[in-house]
């Protein structure tokens, strides 16, 4: 899994397969792109004018559950 902020562009990408090729792309919502691969599981998503969507998107926290 991968996760990018472009500050330039404003975009958030959560990647989940890294390795899997996007076959169709939708944005189920204004701004919010979901990928997907040729058997429709999502492969990533992109949140659009990401700053205005995400408190902080600069600041990333990682938490796993135990």
């Amino acid at each position: 899994m991968k996760l990018n902020y472009d500050l330039k562009t404003d975009v958030l990408s959560l990647v989940l397969n890294p390795n899997v090729p996007v076959v169709e792309s939708d944005e189920s919502k204004p701004g919010v792109i979901l990928d997907y691969d040729g058997q429709g599981n999502l492969v990533s998503l992109e949140l659009l004018d990401a700053s205005h969507r995400v408190a902080e998107a600069r600041k990333i926290e990682f938490e796993t559950a135990s």
